[in-house]
């Protein structure tokens, strides 16, 4: 078949006055933004690093050398199904970061290839490196943790909504937008409520958008995804209503809350800032979310033609935004995951219009101005991510030496670790961890004398701290620090399985 270039010279023309004449040839740029976002997460956050406190809980449910930790009203299985295939098989977690580093990245090629009908591939491609580029995404993509999935999977459903009220029906898109909201649902079912609340309401008020399938479609899908939560709702507490108040309570009680100021503090490398009353020092590192709003508007107004997914995909993010902004005390920058995919599309479209505005002889300087402005706000994500990852590091060799001083005074499985720090400390010694009450609550007291004429048994308390009550006359111990603090301080069950020899355990 004749090229269509070389017969009609008019199309050449077009095409090649066209920015957008690589529309039919998104699959290179798409495949090296991913490839590029798997290999740093290879390079710059695998190696050497830990298992963090929720991570230890999600895949503690699958393990295969672990007993499962206590789960509580929050949290969904979504991310413990996804780490199954690996933490089935080995104890390993660089094996386990690998797994998650290239389905991360397989996951935003696909997220991003939904959308190679609607955007053009250099906006597509510059989309996807912003977003792959902060040091949120890249830490968080090979960890154990749901927010980044969230965020494909809500990336993903609005691009496969809005193929799905075209004028022609695509049924492929259908089933694309159930699988990206079903995702959501089943990594965090709030998360899924704010994605499917705005397109449902885009789906019935949008006169060009009203299709019956796609409500339908959000519904089920919603419905579907949170099954196993909704399940395990009425299976231990209650049901969706006890649940829902349960997990309000364990996040500080949600209502009217301002932490958008808390979230900008977070950017300077906390992966969680709860009590957030930290000072504001690295203030340089949240230049980019000042810029944020501006470049979305630029985005919206440069889109034209392209403008109503533009409009939608801010409206999302602003919608999945709104609870971790308004309604909690407290920030976690992978809250804002979502929000962030999304945003990139008009980010990326207001960087690409900034381009072309400039007349052809100036947009050699307009590129080298826009490159360095992108390197100085990378040369920042890399610096954090960088100390985000040297505390990761650290916090398995901590960990890893007191689960070998445990070993060392008889703390072997099968065993039980209560008190500070149990869940990762119980993970990392291959221990059951229980506490009495609190948010973990999951045994009494007596239940733990009952479990310490059993097995062994280990408290964990911080200097300064008694012992509770019950193990008060047991064996006092020390252990490594954590956090560069002083020594832990550990009570020892007298039972007969104590004994001071040491035993290999499975490398972590």
């Amino acid at each position: 078949m004749p090229d269509r270039l070389a017969v009609d010279p008019r199309v050449a023309q077009m095409r090649l006055s066209d920015p957008d004449h690589l529309y039919d040839r998104p699959f290179p740029w798409l495949a090296a933004v991913a490839a590029a976002f798997t290999f740093l997460q290879l390079v710059l956050v695998v190696p050497g690093s830990g298992l963090g406190w929720d991570e230890t809980v999600y895949v503690s449910q699958v393990s295969r050398d672990v007993p499962a930790a206590f789960f509580s009203a929050p949290r969904a299985r979504g991310i413990s199904y996804l780490v199954a295939p690996v933490a089935m098989l080995t104890s390993s977690t660089a094996a386990l970061h690998v797994y998650l580093a290239l389905c991360s990245g397989c996951g935003l090629f696909l997220a991003l290839w939904v959308w190679r009908r609607l955007l053009p591939p250099a906006v597509l491609a510059g989309a996807g490196a912003m977003f792959a580029g902060l040091w949120i995404t890249l830490y968080y993509g090979p960890m154990a943790m749901p927010n980044l999935w969230c965020a494909l999977g809500a990336l993903a459903a609005v691009g496969c909504f809005l193929r799905a009220v075209r004028g022609t029906t695509d049924g492929k898109a259908l089933v694309g937008l159930g699988c990206g909201v079903a995702l959501v649902a089943l990594m965090r079912p709030p998360d899924a409520c704010y994605l499917a609340l705005p397109l449902i309401v885009a789906a019935l008020v949008v006169p060009r958008w009203r299709r019956p399938a796609v409500p339908a479609v959000l519904v089920a899908a919603l419905l579907l995804g949170s099954a196993p939560w909704i399940i395990e709702a009425y299976l231990h507490y209650g049901g969706v209503v006890a649940r829902l108040h349960r997990a309000s309570e364990i996040q500080g009680g949600l209502g009217r809350h301002f932490a958008v100021d808390d979230q900008m503090r977070a950017l300077a490398g906390r992966t969680l800032c709860r009590p957030c009353e930290v000072p504001w020092r690295h203030r340089s590192t949240a230049a980019w979310w000042f810029a944020l709003p501006l470049l979305t508007t630029g985005g919206i107004i440069a889109a034209r033609t392209r403008r109503p997914a533009a409009v939608l995909a801010t409206l999302v993010a602003a919608s999945m935004a709104a609870p971790y902004l308004f309604m909690i005390d407290y920030a976690a920058p992978r809250f804002l995951l979502p929000t962030y995919a999304l945003l990139a599309l008009p980010v990326a479209e207001c960087l690409r219009a900034l381009f072309l505005a400039a007349r052809p002889a100036w947009r050699p300087t307009v590129a080298v101005l826009l490159a360095f402005a992108l390197a100085g706000h990378f040369a920042v994500q890399y610096w954090i991510l960088s100390q985000v990852v040297a505390r990761s590091r650290v916090a398995r060799q901590e960990y890893t030496a007191i689960a070998d001083q445990l070993h060392l005074l008889g703390i072997r499985p099968p065993c039980v670790v209560t008190g500070y720090d149990a869940v990762p400390i119980g993970y990392y010694a291959g221990c059951a961890s229980r506490q009495i009450g609190g948010h973990d609550g999951s045994i009494t007291a007596d239940g733990l004398l009952a479990a310490a004429r059993r097995t062994p048994v280990a408290v964990i308390v911080t200097p300064g701290h008694g012992a509770p009550a019950y193990a008060r006359a047991w064996q006092q111990e020390s252990l490594p620090p954590l956090r560069g603090g002083p020594a832990l301080t550990v009570h020892l069950a007298p039972t007969e399985h104590m004994e001071s020899t040491t035993a290999k355990r499975p490398s972590r």
